[in-house]
């Protein structure tokens, strides 16, 4: 059984400012779990097939929308139609603030959905949120 402490966040995101963003203000935070990076919906659904064989699974997941190959949302459905990532938290990390994104979201059972902050201290503010609620009092699936 893996800790949640070594457990990894995955971020799913293909935009490389908000990527180095996000690990900047985790990196801030000193945050203990390990992030593993998928840059497309392809390589995010991908992460079914090595959580099958073994690979650790996250404790949470911040899905971006607006993805290449495959939308955030379609990476989504997919997660909650396979019994591997079915229960895992899915948090929305995303700057889209359309109704429509917001419930077909909720729909596919996202467990959060954050609008992105621009501004870093903002940022670095929601990814401390994040690290508190996700990643030490949540209890989330093995």
């Amino acid at each position: 059984m893996t800790t949640t402490i070594n457990r990894p966040i995955l971020l799913i995101e293909d935009n490389p400012v908000d990527i180095d963003l996000t690990l900047r203000a985790f990196s801030r935070r000193n945050l203990a779990n390990p992030i593993e990076i998928a840059r497309d919906g392809e390589e995010a659904v991908g992460w079914i097939a090595r959580w099958e064989a073994g690979a650790p699974l996250p404790i949470v997941i911040l899905l971006d929308l607006k993805l290449p190959r495959i939308d955030g949302l379609e990476v989504l459905r997919r997660f909650r139609d396979h019994e591997i990532s079915k229960n895992l938290p899915v948090v929305v990390l995303t700057s889209s603030s359309e109704d429509r994104d917001i419930e077909t979201a909720y729909n596919y059972h996202a467990n959060s959905y954050i609008v992105k902050p621009v501004n870093f201290d903002k940022f670095t503010e929601v990814a401390a949120q994040i690290e508190l609620y996700w990643c030490l009092l949540n209890q989330p699936p093995e």
